[in-house]
């Protein structure tokens, strides 16, 4: 079990109590769609994805809040060095406090929130991606990793595992599902988001992309809602909801009480690409989001799928 350390430093942080309470409180604020589905899960997994939802938002925040412009490469330096710190299960701040905790219970890995460190380095220095490809990255640094570190909170179900002639054979972790959650999930708020991120000077699509419907960067910072950019916006959904049925296909492999949460939040966020087609494709004067109603309504089919598929 990881431990956490007694140092002076220490004594003078939060309590593990207060500091999930601050963790919740980030998720809440920030993620009002992801908080929803973390309230279907038992107590102990709910507060471990507060704990890393708090710190990929704080990771996020160093390049797109509101001090970003004092953000450098070594300002994610020292950021690298805190979350090596707290995986020696040494908090250097309150929210440390209950990430050194989940840590101490669930079995994460280091790298992806390395890797989603490098995802901030990249918007470092880059404000355009060529290509899907390059954009594919991108997405796996930024919201991928979020997939592989749930998923190590969720657990999987070994028991399909039990037939005679499935002793010998290891679990399936649904690695690659889980990615496509992150990817599906961050192509969805790329295409929310155009226009917020057009007047921050930055352009989550693919250029050649755009390119190929004709539609140019000046149509983008203009907002022209056309019908190249609606058929350009059709291919985008399209996409997105491809990673999501990928991802669908592996809650069936999750522990039985992580499925339900799961399935909700992928419906949840999926219908914001809804959300994008009954806007008529207009990203620059309207904002998608999924309405409290809708939500609810879809709370007990994502029990039903949980339960059957």
């Amino acid at each position: 079990m990881l431990q956490i350390s007694k140092s002076p430093c220490m004594r003078s942080l939060t309590s593990v109590e207060d500091s999930y309470e601050l963790c919740r409180k980030i998720t809440a604020q920030y993620a009002k769609t992801f908080y929803l589905g973390t309230l279907l899960m038992p107590e102990e997994k709910r507060r471990a994805i507060w704990a890393i939802y708090a710190w990929c938002r704080r990771t996020d925040e160093l390049v797109d809040g509101k001090e970003a412009a004092g953000t450098t490469p070594e300002t994610l330096d020292r950021w690298e060095q805190q979350l090596e710190s707290v995986f020696r299960g040494d908090p250097v701040d309150d929210t440390d406090v209950a990430l050194v905790d989940t840590l101490s219970s669930f079995p994460l890995d280091i790298q992806p929130f390395r890797d989603m460190v490098a995802g901030q380095r990249m918007d470092l220095y880059r404000s355009r991606y060529e290509t899907f490809e390059e954009l594919y990255l991108y997405c796996y640094r930024v919201a991928g990793t979020v997939g592989l570190m749930s998923t190590a909170v969720m657990g999987v179900d070994c028991s399909r595992n039990t037939a005679p002639w499935n002793q010998a054979c290891e679990p399936y972790l649904p690695i690659e599902e889980a990615i496509a959650l992150g990817i599906a999930n961050q192509l969805t708020n790329i295409l929310r988001d155009v226009g917020e991120d057009a007047r921050r000077g930055r352009i989550y699509l693919p250029q050649a992309e755009l390119a190929l419907f004709n539609y140019t960067e000046q149509d983008l910072m203009n907002g022209v809602v056309d019908e190249r950019w609606r058929e350009f916006m059709k291919f985008q959904i399209q996409r997105a909801r491809k990673f999501f049925t990928q991802a669908e296909k592996g809650v069936r492999w999750l522990i039985p009480d992580a499925r339900w949460p799961v399935w909700s939040a992928l419906m949840l966020y999926a219908q914001i690409l809804d959300a994008i087609e009954r806007n008529q494709y207009d990203v620059f004067t309207q904002r998608a989001y999924v309405s409290t109603s809708r939500k609810l309504v879809s709370l007990p089919v994502a029990y039903l799928r949980s339960q059957v598929l």
